[in-house]
């Protein structure tokens, strides 16, 4: 909001736990007159290749598993979500849906934010590399693309009570369906159970923070007073 209200044009986000490329803001830019949401490709805290799943599958409002890690002989592929590691996005955008919203907390509100987006922009995930990853966490590494991290109890809570919000956004765009989505929390669900079973083994508190968070999610999608994020300017 500060760096809206001072007139930004652009708006690149980033954690407090990545380095940016030298050259990233360049290699950015060049996309700038095809797409209004930009996400850029980063190096993990290794240095190899950091996959993140670009495609949110709409009826079941997960990231895609099997999403394709090649972006093509362009260096590019229509997206649907976001991440504020490195994602990057125009003034219209703000304009157009709000600012990214604050009651997600610490998780979710990229790729949610993302979604709006891209219901009303063009939205790229770009090969060229911006940033790297400099923190190490603890994984399990999938057939050496694709890993698991390390989170932790409170994470955890907010992973499955988010969906609540999700849910509440792909309403307004008619992509919410009730069954579909619950086979959704169910899939997320077990791969949160792996993520215990083969990261952080903490089943005691795991579990319990992860049904928590189910129950107040569905507490959010009975809201009748839940509302979106405003637009910041009339654009009609």
């Amino acid at each position: 909001k500060c760096a809206y209200d001072l007139g930004a044009q652009w708006f690149w986000v980033m954690d407090d736990d990545v380095l940016v490329i030298p050259e990233g803001i360049e290699r950015l830019a060049k996309w700038t007159d095809r797409y209004d949401v930009i996400q850029g490709s980063r190096l993990d805290f290794d240095g190899g290749a950091f996959f993140w799943q670009y495609q949110l599958i709409l009826s079941l409002g997960i990231p895609n598993p099997i999403a394709k890690w090649d972006l093509g002989p362009e260096g590019y592929r229509a997206m649907n979500q976001l991440c504020f590691e490195g994602g990057m996005f125009s003034r219209r955008v703000v304009d157009k849906i709000g600012l990214p919203d604050a009651r997600f907390f610490i998780y979710g509100d990229d790729a949610c934010y993302g979604y709006v987006a891209s219901q009303h922009f063009p939205a790229a995930v770009v090969a060229d590399v911006v940033l790297k990853r400099a923190r190490a966490v603890s994984n399990w590494d999938i057939a050496g693309k694709r890993q698991l991290n390390s989170t932790s109890d409170t994470n955890r809570y907010y992973i499955m009570r988010n969906r609540g919000f999700l849910a509440r956004y792909m309403q307004i765009y008619g992509d919410y369906h009730p069954m579909l989505f619950r086979l959704g929390n169910a899939a997320t669900f077990c791969k949160e159970f792996i993520r215990l079973a083969a990261v952080d083994k903490c089943f005691k508190t795991g579990i319990p923070a992860l049904r928590r968070g189910m129950k107040d999610a569905r507490k959010i999608i009975k809201d009748p007073n839940w509302k979106p994020m405003p637009p910041m300017k009339d654009t009609e």
